[in-house]
């Protein structure tokens, strides 16, 4: 008896390199235990929250007694929180923001596919620089759209702009980018971004439907030495910035974000009413009330960054000593190397076998390379160096 659709079985035959890895490193951390194990797999923030969170929680806790202290809320999110979040959005991006710009979303992945399913008309298609996260391509699928890629400039991974410019066509319908970078590290340059919206200009002309540009940007706030991460705001009027504070603020399992439309958008009201809608009926119907009002009160606090910088260097320095190849991220928690020997599955099949987890780059479409997630103790990233110099002695 078929139980399944034939995308969801679709969905599954494909199924995320990055949780495979992960219930890889469950079964070698039960064979040889937990500090065997080098586990550099998933972005799962373990820096503590910050101490405005637990008084958040605290203050939530008094109320629960009281009537609606969690009732239903505009499906725009708090109207409280949207001021809030204005304010420091507008200064994040250096562009004034009103509330009636943002709608709270379920992370950065609801707005997404709230955004999607308002946007989208079948067989539309989504342009985005390789290497990618994975579940792009389902979000896009989710809601009758199509995933196209171009890849990135090799070991830099700055965008290569003739290609995108070439791969536009009248079915494209967003560019979507993800700076800081998850696998890579890149940030986007200001010169990149501003030659890219000129090509989005000039796409547009005589077009009925515009092309979005949307930036997926959880991990803006983790920017390193001093790096600019440069707004799309001012550059392109039809943006579309999508966040969450799952990294920012180490609340990953509450899944709260926003969408931010761009406030000089022609027709923006129409399209906020259209995520108001969407958030509806795909199912979100809000973000969490308690993450709502855990956000508000902790807005405008986050983890210690400096803790990721001394993992990040930590990485480096390992990477260095076994003689590995790749380069210096920028942001975000993760190094994107490249695999000696050139297959990205053989040799995370080799870092397992000196007990090491790694996702291959072909998990991000961009096989040759490999991603770590640095954001486990020093201790662990330091302990693995041997394993690092063991794995590559063969294809040396």
């Amino acid at each position: 008896m078929k139980l399944l659709s034939s995308q969801v079985e679709g969905y599954i035959e494909r199924s995320s390199w990055i949780r495979k890895m992960f219930e890889t490193g469950m079964v070698l951390k039960k064979k040889y235990g937990e500090d065997a194990v080098c586990d550099f797999s998933l972005g799962n923030p373990d820096v503590p929250a910050p101490a405005a969170v637990g008084e958040g929680l605290k203050e939530l806790a008094g109320c629960a007694d009281k009537p609606f202290a969690f009732g239903y809320m505009p499906n725009f999110g708090y109207p409280s929180l949207r001021t809030k979040l204005a304010a420091a959005v507008s200064v994040e991006q250096g562009v004034k923001v009103d509330d009636t710009d943002i709608i709270v979303t379920c992370g950065a992945a609801g707005a997404i596919n709230a955004l999607y399913r308002a946007i989208l008309e079948p067989g539309d298609q989504i342009l985005c620089p390789a290497p990618f996260f994975v579940e792009y391509g389902f979000y896009a699928q989710n809601s009758g759209g199509e995933l196209v890629t171009v890849p990135s400039k090799p070991l830099t991974f700055e965008l290569d702009l003739d290609g995108i410019e070439k791969a536009i066509n009248d079915k494209t319908r967003v560019v979507l980018i993800n700076s800081p970078n998850n696998p890579t590290g890149v940030v986007y340059s200001q010169e990149e971004l501003e030659k890219l919206a000129d090509i989005l200009k000039k796409a547009n002309e005589g077009r009925e439907r515009p092309i979005f540009l949307v930036a997926d940007e959880p991990y803006r706030f983790l920017a390193f030495d001093d790096v600019d991460v440069p707004s799309i705001l001012p550059l392109y009027p039809y943006s579309v910035v999508v966040s969450s504070f799952s990294k920012n603020l180490s609340l990953a399992g509450e899944r709260v974000g926003y969408a931010l439309i761009n406030p000089e958008m022609p027709g923006k009201e129409e399209l906020l009413a259209g995520l108001v809608l969407t958030n509806r009926i795909l199912g979100f119907v809000n973000a969490p009330a308690v993450g709502q009002k855990l956000l508000e009160k902790a807005l405008g606090s986050q983890v210690d960054k400096s803790i990721y910088l001394e993992r990040r260097d930590a990485m480096a320095s390992v990477l260095d000593k076994a003689g590995y190849s790749y380069t210096m991220p920028k942001g975000a928690f993760y190094f994107f190397p490249q695999a000696p020997g050139g297959d990205d599955v053989k040799f995370c099949a080799a870092l397992q076998e000196e007990k090491i987890l790694a996702v291959p780059g072909t998990g991000f479409g961009y096989p040759g390379y490999f991603r770590l997630a640095f954001c486990v103790g020093v201790e662990v990233i330091e302990r693995s160096v041997d394993g690092f110099k063991k794995a590559i002695e063969p294809f040396k």
